[in-house]
C-alpha cells in the first residue's frame, strides 16, 4: 500500500554545515533559502527492493530499477506492479560495492527498444579474481521480461582485484554518445593510475552507443592514451547528468574521508585524484588532518564547484530540474547523500554554487539515485536490503 509522508525541510548554510565552503560560494549561502510554497511529501511507490541502484524510465511510464545483487525490474507507473528478474542480463561480481549498476534508456527507445546496463563484470581466463567496469547493450521486448542480443560495447582496462569504487553511472548524451564514470577501485595500489592515461582508473569515458571512439575525443592520436578518456583524476564518481542549458557533462565524487566534490567536466581536464584533494586520508583525525596529496589544489588541476569538508556525504545520483511541478528550483542541481542520508539541493547562478540545503533528512536513509519523471515530480531510490522507490511531491 502506497505510504505518504510529510516532510519537513532543512535549509543548511553551506559553511555552517559542512565545515567549509564550496567552490565560489557567495554571501548570500551563509542565508538559509526560503522554504517551498508547502511542504515536501514523499509517496511510496515500491518496497522491498534490495539495495537499488538506478532508475530509468519508459516512454509508456513505467520505470527500470537495477538491483545491485544483478537484477533488473520494471515497475509500473503507480508502482502497484514490480516484475520478477528480467532475464537476459549478464552475470556481475556483486561482492562488496561491485554489482548492477547504471541503466539508461537510449533516446530511440521507442523504436528501437534498446538499452543500455553498466556492471561489475568478472574476470575470466588469466582474469579470474579480478573484475572492472563494463557497460552493454539489449533489446528489452514489449512486455519488459526479457533483454535480448546482450553485447558488451566497453570494458575498463585492466581488470584488478578490488571490490569497490567502480563508478558506474552512464549518461546518455545527444548524436548517440555516451558518458561512462569509472572509479579509482579503491586501492593504494591503484589510485595513482587515475593521472595515467593508459589506465581505465579514475576516467569518465565517452564513448558512441555502439562502443566506437568519437574522433573528437580529447586523447585520440595520443601515444599510450586509451582514446576513449574524456577527463582523468577522478576517485568515484556515481553521480552525473547534463546540464539542460549548455550541455555539458557535471558530476558527483566521493572524496576520501571528507573531499566529495561537485565537478562541472571539461574536455581532457584533470581532477587531481590522488595528487590533490580536499579530504585526508582514512583514519587522520576529522577536520584536523593534511589533504591527500599534500595540498588542495595546484597547476594543472581543474578544481571543483563545490565539496563538502570535513565530513563526507557520500553522493549518489544526480539531476538537474527542469520540470514544473517545483518552478522555484527549475535549473536547480538535485542529489542524493549515502552517508548523509539526505537529498541535496544546489542552486546555481550560472557555474557558481550560491546556495545548498539538505532536503528529506527526516527520512534517514541513504538515497542511492535521484531523477526526475515524465510528471515533472522528483523520484528516489533508497540504497538497502529493503530499498524504497519514492516519489517527492507537495
Amino acid at each position: 500500500m502506497d505510504m505518504t509522508r510529510t516532510i519537513t525541510t532543512l535549509a543548511v548554510a553551506v559553511l555552517a554545515a559542512c565545515g567549509g565552503g564550496g567552490g565560489a560560494v557567495d554571501a548570500d549561502a551563509a542565508t538559509p533559502p526560503a522554504a517551498p510554497a508547502g511542504p515536501l511529501r514523499t509517496t511510496t511507490l515500491a518496497s522491498g527492493l534490495v539495495n537499488p541502484w538506478s532508475l530509468a524510465f519508459l516512454p509508456d511510464g513505467r520505470m527500470l530499477v537495477t538491483e545491485r545483487p544483478g537484477r533488473l525490474r520494471a515497475i509500473s507507473a503507480d508502482g502497484r506492479s514490480v516484475s520478477p528478474a528480467i532475464t537476459g542480463v549478464p552475470a556481475v561480481d556483486a561482492a562488496g560495492q561491485g554489482g548492477l549498476f547504471d541503466v539508461a534508456v537510449a533516446a530511440d527507445f521507442a523504436t528501437t527498444r534498446r538499452i543500455f546496463l553498466s556492471y561489475a563484470e568478472p574476470g575470466s581466463g588469466a582474469e579470474v579474481g579480478r573484475n572492472g567496469l563494463a557497460v552493454g547493450t539489449a533489446l528489452l521486448n514489449a512486455e519488459a521480461t526479457v533483454l535480448t542480443g546482450w553485447q558488451v560495447i566497453y570494458r575498463q582496462t585492466p581488470k584488478v582485484a578490488s571490490s569497490g569504487h567502480f563508478g558506474g553511472r552512464i549518461v546518455v548524451a545527444p548524436g548517440g554518445l555516451l558518458y561512462v564514470t569509472q572509479g579509482d577501485r579503491q586501492s593504494n595500489s591503484e589510485r595513482g593510475k587515475a593521472q595515467d592515461l593508459s589506465q581505465g582508473h579514475g576516467k569518465i569515458v565517452r564513448i558512441r552507443s555502439d562502443g566506437s571512439v568519437p574522433p573528437d575525443n580529447p586523447f585520440v592520436g595520443r601515444s599510450g592514451a586509451q582514446p576513449t578518456s574524456w577527463s582523468y583524476g577522478h576517485r568515484n564518481v556515481q553521480g552525473a547528468a547534463l546540464h539542460p542549458t549548455t550541455g555539458e557533462l557535471w558530476a558527483t565524487e566521493h572524496g576520501p574521508q571528507g573531499g566529495d566534490e561537485l565537478n562541472r567536466v571539461q574536455r581532457g581536464a584533470n581532477y587531481g585524484w590522488p595528487r590533490v584533494s580536499y579530504g585526508c586520508e582514512y583514519g587522520a583525525p576529522v577536520g584536523n588532518c593534511p589533504p591527500v596529496g599534500g595540498a588542495s589544489s595546484g597547476p594543472g588541476f581543474e578544481p571543483p564547484v563545490s565539496w563538502w569538508v570535513p565530513t563526507s556525504i557520500a553522493p549518489s545520483g544526480l539531476a538537474f530540474y527542469t520540470g514544473g511541478r517545483f518552478p522555484e528550483w527549475r535549473g536547480q542541481l538535485f542529489m542524493g547523500a549515502l552517508a548523509g542520508q539526505a537529498l541535496w539541493r544546489v542552486e546555481l547562478n550560472g557555474n557558481t554554487v550560491v546556495t545548498r540545503e539538505a532536503l528529506l533528512t527526516e527520512l534517514r536513509e541513504r538515497i542511492r539515485d535521484v531523477r526526475q519523471g515524465p510528471d515533472g515530480w522528483l523520484y528516489l531510490l533508497t540504497d538497502s536490503g529493503n530499498g524504497r522507490l519514492l516519489r517527492v511531491e507537495r
